[in-house]
């Protein structure tokens, strides 16, 4: 099967249950016939724009969001803005902390913000990884990012 039809199946998936984890997105992949591992649902939350937004039935779900969209672009940048605590660099490295459960959303933000200087980021709960190609582009990630919010 393709990418295409399995990136369609977990749009339906994500629009019809509230799912929290790559885990169970993973299970509804598989009981459609999608023989998938982790890293593929992964890598496809991402090309998708997938981020967790609080359900009703469960702490969080996965949704597509489109910032330009009804206005959401202003509504993500003042979450982002209320749910960094802090942003610093190691070398090219840079760890933003957030408040517990916000990190993928301002990850996918970030993300959204299409920063040359940027290689990738990972989010955990609390914190996100970026790294940037050099020392001084992640001193300028950084800089943007305060710029910009």
């Amino acid at each position: 099967m393709s990418n295409k039809s399995r990136q369609q199946a977990i749009l339906d998936i994500i629009t019809e249950y509230e799912l929290d984890t790559q885990d169970e997105l993973a299970a509804m992949l598989q009981k459609r016939g999608y023989n998938v591992t982790q890293a593929t649902v992964s890598r496809d939350i991402k090309q998708l724009g997938l981020v967790k937004v609080a359900g009703k039935s469960k702490k969080y779900r996965y949704t597509q969001v489109s910032y330009k969209e009804h206005g959401l672009h202003a509504k993500y940048d003042s979450l982002f803005k209320e749910s960094v605590l802090s942003m610093q660099n190691a070398g090219n490295i840079i760890v933003i902390k957030t408040v517990s459960g916000a990190a993928n959303s301002a990850g996918a933000f970030i993300d959204r913000m299409n920063l040359p200087q940027l290689l990738g980021s990972i989010a955990g709960d609390d914190t996100i990884f970026c790294v940037a190609k050099t020392e001084s582009d992640a001193i300028a990630v950084i800089n943007i990012i305060k710029d910009n919010n």
